[in-house]
């Protein structure tokens, strides 16, 4: 008998994923992935963070922890040091209690439950997103209401921001118009950033000082390597207490319907970590030794290019910040290299730096310059 969904077609592959299933499907020793938006280490493995392990261990070895529900809003601890590590420690905003914080799933599930919000409170329902952004952003928004506009971000001649393009099509936006920004470097052309929190932090901690309102999506994925545990805070600055207080009973009303309330594990490591100080520092320093990693290799990568005397100007990978390089290449160019050097990436050129080691980059230099001296 047929059945009730044979009617259902084959949704194509996730483009970002589907370069990891191609990657694992491929017998080739010479293969590199350079689609994930992962940290790896020099030995191309997954890292999880010395203090993470030891977070974990303390929550383990503690008897009182039970499995209980958390609240809607998610565990107080994690939220109120998320705040703090984004708007730092003295934020008159946090000060005044004028930030609703809910911990969501990840990054994605905070722009997620903050779209929903906009939508149904909000008098507007058209946001403005770079282009080019990551691919799910548009998927997110849509999904949530809102439908989407952008205003020029990259620029392909110069491989860097189109800051005149950006300020013509914001400039022209409406007033009070929803804008997506990437707080601390962009995807794909841009993750990771220095690797200092206070760096890091700072154009939010701008805007929240200007005394705008402004919704925040934080994620532990990249920063503490907690990619799997979907550890993420929403932060929504508003203008005085009453206000904030207000949001947060209907951001409420958006996550109950969607999934009751946030996991307790991964929320308790940040909190964990984050209360202690001696924690704390450690974080600083893997952090900080995780990025210089990352600009390290565009470093090596710049180098090794000009070195081999590869056509064309390659000192955007130097500019460029945080874990992604938006090399320039073409779909054709990408896909010579999968085929011929078995490297692989998104059709638009976007390599993640960290799947990159001392010992690969010779090889993505050879397949970098065939391709752009072999294919147009």
């Amino acid at each position: 008998m047929d059945s009730v969904f044979s009617n259902v077609v084959r949704a194509p592959e996730d483009p970002i994923l589907g370069v990891t299933v191609a990657y694992n499907n491929d017998p080739s020793p010479a293969k590199l992935n350079l689609g994930v938006g992962a940290y790896r280490t020099e030995e191309g493995k997954p890292l999880v963070l010395d203090v993470v392990r030891r977070a974990e261990q303390q929550l383990v070895n503690d008897p009182s922890r039970v499995k209980e529900y958390i609240p809607i809003a998610g565990l107080a601890d994690f939220n109120k040091l998320s705040a703090k590590l984004i708007l730092g420690a003295d934020s008159p905003a946090i000060k005044e209690s004028r930030v609703a914080i809910i911990q969501c799933l990840s990054g994605t599930g905070s722009l997620r439950v903050g779209a929903e919000f906009l939508k149904k409170h909000y008098h507007q329902s058209v946001i403005f997103i770079p282009k080019p952004t990551w691919g799910n952003h548009p998927k997110v928004f849509n999904l949530a209401g809102l439908s989407v506009e952008y205003y020029r971000y990259y620029d392909p001649a110069t491989r860097g921001l189109d800051f005149q393009g950006l300020l013509e099509d914001l400039g022209a936006a409406p007033s009070g118009a929803i804008v997506l920004l990437h707080a601390c470097a962009h995807n794909p052309t841009g993750g990771f950033a220095s690797g200092s929190l206070d760096t890091d932090a700072h154009s939010v901690r701008t805007f929240v000082a200007d005394g705008g309102e402004c919704l925040i999506a934080q994620s532990y994925a990249k920063n503490m390597g907690l990619y799997g545990e979907r550890v993420g805070a929403l932060s929504i600055v508003c203008k005085s207490s009453d206000v904030a207080s207000k949001v947060e009973s209907q951001v409420k009303l958006v996550v109950r319907p969607m999934y009751s309330s946030p996991p307790i594990h991964g929320a308790s490591i940040v909190a964990t970590i984050l209360k202690s100080s001696d924690m704390y520092n450690d974080w600083t320093i893997e952090l900080k030794g995780m990025a210089d990693r990352i600009i390290s290799m565009r470093q090596q990568l710049f180098e090794a290019l000009q070195a081999k005397g590869t056509p064309g100007d390659w000192s955007h990978i130097i500019k460029q910040i945080g874990m992604f390089t938006f090399t320039g290449l073409n779909k054709e160019q990408v896909a010579f290299m999968t085929k011929e050097f078995h490297i692989y990436m998104t059709s638009d050129g976007r390599i993640s730096m960290a799947g990159l080691s001392s010992k690969t980059v010779p090889h993505l230099v050879e397949a970098i310059h065939a391709a752009v001296t072999r294919v147009a």
